[in-house]
């Protein structure tokens, strides 16, 4: 079969470590099933990955791919919950188990005519969802979804702001905010990404940093040090931020005084259980919110795909299918 695999890493010209090659098929097992990819999406831990970034060398090479959608064999229509681990280690939530890990870490990844995965980590695909839909969800949407509704327990009425609009998690909050009868404000850079927070639900989006319309109950933060200062300045007293990541840099000047006298609550959050994510699935059922797919790029034009998501000018999810799916 064919997987799209990092042969090395290099963090200047990183797609220069991937191709497209000819592996073995998985070997099915007990607690393992073996699962037919009928897509897959990009998301930027894929390209660390190809860059050496958070992924020792020595975990190389393997398949890409964390998000990922398919048909096991015996014709059962699933999506991968990507965070594997120990939910006992965590205190029964995998996502506090110190030894977890996402598809593609350890385990090699989607980005294939077919994946082996644990069997418990099979979750069904709705009918009412797409291929494309149900592989765009996973990491970006499952991560959104633990930020908004059990880190923040934000309810329909709360106000909201999310940072970096565009980004796969960021534009995953906005739809899943607005979706639950939040009041969403956004930011972006540029007046594009701006006119796609509107369009995924935002009230009103702002270029970054600028004075909101009122104190928010939430923020939801992935951007990191260039927001920061932000994030604290437009949350009400006893307001939350959940951070799941600082792509700008993770050394913003803490202003403690602040955290302290409002009462502000500053909360971690990363990836998704496999509960969690049913629930998303259930949300999405509920409300009819469905995740926006930028393209839909067959696995032989890879590179097309990584191209559009390290650029950054995309809409949505870029989804990889095998090409005879395509």
């Amino acid at each position: 079969m064919r997987a799209l695999r990092a042969l090395s890493q290099d963090p200047e010209q990183p797609l220069d470590c991937l191709q497209l090659v000819e592996i073995d098929a998985p070997v099915e097992r007990p607690g393992w099933t073996a699962v037919r990819v009928r897509a897959g999406s990009v998301n930027m831990h894929d390209v660390w990955t190809l860059r050496g970034v958070g992924h020792p060398a020595d975990r190389i090479p393997i398949t890409l791919g964390c998000d990922v959608a398919g048909v096991t064999r015996d014709g059962r229509e699933v999506i991968v919950h990507p965070v594997f681990g120990d939910p006992a280690a965590g205190g029964g939530d995998v996502t506090f188990d110190p030894g977890r890990h996402l598809l593609s870490e350890r385990l090699d990844g989607g980005f294939a005519d077919e994946v082996l995965v644990p069997t418990d980590s099979l979750v069904d695909k709705p009918e009412w969802l797409s291929w494309e839909q149900a592989a765009a969800l996973p990491v970006a949407w499952g991560t959104a979804y633990r930020m908004l509704f059990t880190r923040a327990q934000i309810k329909a009425g709360d106000r909201v702001l999310v940072q970096g609009a565009s980004g796969g998690v960021a534009s995953a909050a906005i739809s899943l905010a607005a979706g639950a009868g939040a009041t969403v404000y956004a930011t972006a850079r540029t007046p594009e990404k701006r006119d796609l927070a509107l369009q995924l639900g935002a009230k009103e989006a702002f270029e970054s940093g600028a004075r909101l319309p009122e104190r928010v109950d939430a923020v939801i933060e992935t951007v990191g040090e260039a927001t920061w200062r932000h994030s604290l300045r437009a949350l009400r007293p006893g307001g939350t931020i959940v951070i799941s990541g600082a792509t700008s840099g993770d050394m913003p000047a803490a202003e403690l005084s602040r955290v302290f006298y409002l009462q502000l609550n500053i909360l971690g959050s990363t990836g998704c259980t496999r509960p969690e994510m049913e629930a998303l699935l259930q949300f999405l059922g509920d409300t009819g919110v469905r995740p926006l797919i930028d393209s839909v790029v067959p696995m032989s034009d890879y590179r097309q795909a990584f191209e559009r998501v390290i650029a950054g000018q995309i809409t949505g999810k870029v989804i990889i299918v095998p090409d005879d799916q395509a």
